[in-house]
């Protein structure tokens, strides 16, 4: 946990926040240590800018998932775009 803060210039008492405000559960090692991924040491990060700008730990968590979310929509609409020009295929008579 100390390595993870470290390489996002935070805390491990930040990290432990995150995790309380259900942003992500990390895993646990056999030895029950931490562990986190490289997804969640990005919205670790993410959720650092925010807090230093002023946002509250659990505002800037659910800016995160917001966020999160959009990025996803967006993904999802751009195959539904693709597969509907697939599917219609060229106009008769071309």
């Amino acid at each position: 946990m100390g390595r993870a803060a470290e390489m996002i210039g935070a805390t491990p008492a930040f990290l432990r926040a995150l995790g309380e405000a259900k942003l992500f559960v990390p895993l646990r090692s056999e030895g029950g240590h931490r562990r986190y991924s490289r997804y969640q040491l990005r919205l670790a990060a993410r959720a650092r800018e925010l807090v230093d700008t002023g946002t509250p730990v659990d505002v800037a968590c659910r800016i995160i998932v917001l966020e999160d979310q959009l990025q996803e929509a967006h993904r999802l609409n751009e195959q539904l775009r693709q597969a509907a020009q697939a599917d219609s295929g060229p106009a008769p008579g071309s």
